[in-house]
C-alpha cells in the first residue's frame, strides 16, 4: 500500500542518520508527503513549524501513537486548517483509548475552522456563532416570517442561557438555528461518547463545543458542496495510516478515557492547549 511506503521510507531515512525516533523527526522527514496534499493556502514549511509547535506545546502530544500523529496531521494538511494556533481551525489532541490500551491522537475542527470551511464553499457571505447570556436582549421566531435578534448587554451579562448559529448565503438565503444550555447538553449526553468524562472537552472548553455543535447543526441546512460534507466527516476521529487522499482512510472515534494526558484546555481567545491541573 501506498501509505506503508511512505512510513518505510521516513523510518528508514531517520535510522540511517542515527537520530532518534522521534516525532519531531518523523515530521521534519515528511516534509515531501505532507507536500502533496496540502492546499495552496499553507506552505509545507509554515505547516511542519506549526506542527512541531504543537509537540512542544501539548501536554502528553509527544508521547502518543507515532501514526496517529501522523494521520491527524495529515488531516488538517488536507482540510487546510492550521492545528494547535490562536486562529482556533483545529486541535491534534492526545486521548487515551482504553481498547488498544495506548494513546493516540485525535484530529478535532474547532467552530472557527467550521466557519473557514463553509466560507470556502464560495455558498455563503455569512456565517457566525454566539452565545446568549441571561442580561442580554434576544428575541427569537420561527415560522413563515422568522426573526433572529441579539443585543448584547454591555456590562453583568450573567449566564449563559443559549447559543445560536447562523448563515446567509450569496443568493440571499439564511437560516439560524437556537439551542437551550439544556437543550445542548442533552445532546452531547447522547451524542458524544467522551460527555460524561471529568476531561471531556464538554468540561474544559464547553462554549466552544456548544458553538460547533449549533454550527454543524445549523449548516445541513446550508447549500454547501459536497467537500464541505466529507470534511466535517473527519471531526473527531483517531485514524491509523496515513494517505495522500485521507478522506478514504478508515476512522474511529476516540473514547475518552482517563489518562494523565487528557484532561486538556484549549483556551478559546488564543488557541493555547494545555492541562487542567
Amino acid at each position: 500500500m501506498a501509505n506503508e511506503g511512505i512510513i518505510k521510507k521516513t523510518t528508514g531515512e531517520i535510522a540511517a542518520k542515527g537520530k532518534p525516533k522521534t516525532l519531531s523527526d518523523y515530521i521534519k522527514n515528511m516534509e515531501g508527503e505532507i507536500a502533496k496534499a496540502l492546499p495552496s493556502v499553507i506552505t509545507p514549511e509554515r505547516f511542519t513549524r506549526m506542527t512541531l509547535t504543537a509537540v512542544r506545546t501539548t501536554p502528553g502530544l509527544a508521547e502518543c501513537d507515532k501514526m496517529s500523529f501522523l494521520a491527524a496531521m495529515m488531516s488538517a494538511a488536507q482540510l487546510g486548517l492550521e492545528p494547535n494556533t490562536p486562529l482556533g481551525q483545529a486541535y491534534i489532541l492526545p486521548f487515551k483509548n482504553n481498547k488498544k490500551g495506548i494513546t493516540e491522537v485525535q484530529f478535532q475542527i474547532g467552530y472557527k475552522g467550521l466557519i473557514d470551511l463553509a466560507y470556502r464553499s464560495g455558498e455563503v457571505e455569512l456565517v457566525q456563532a454566539q452565545c446568549v447570556y441571561e442580561n442580554d436582549t434576544f428575541e427569537c421566531e420561527y415560522g413563515i416570517e422568522p426573526k433572529l435578534k441579539h443585543i448584547p448587554a454591555d456590562k453583568n451579562r450573567g449566564e449563559l442561557v443559549k447559543v445560536y448559529a447562523m448563515f446567509r448565503t450569496k443568493s440571499g438565503g439564511y437560516g439560524f438555528e437556537v439551542m437551550s444550555v439544556d437543550d445542548i447538553r442533552q445532546h452531547a449526553s447522547k451524542y458524544s461518547k467522551a460527555y460524561g468524562s471529568q476531561y471531556s472537552p464538554w468540561k474544559t472548553s464547553f462554549e466552544e463545543m456548544a458553538k460547533k455543535t449549533v454550527l454543524k447543526r445549523v449548516l445541513k441546512y446550508a447549500p454547501l458542496k459536497s467537500d464541505f460534507v466529507r470534511a466535517i466527516v473527519q471531526d473527531s476521529m483517531i485514524k491509523n495510516e496515513i494517505s495522500e487522499d485521507m478522506y478514504s482512510v478508515p476512522a474511529e472515534q476516540a473514547d475518552i478515557i482517563d489518562t494523565e494526558y487528557s484532561n486538556v484546555v484549549v483556551d478559546e481567545q488564543t488557541g493555547e492547549v494545555k492541562t487542567d491541573a
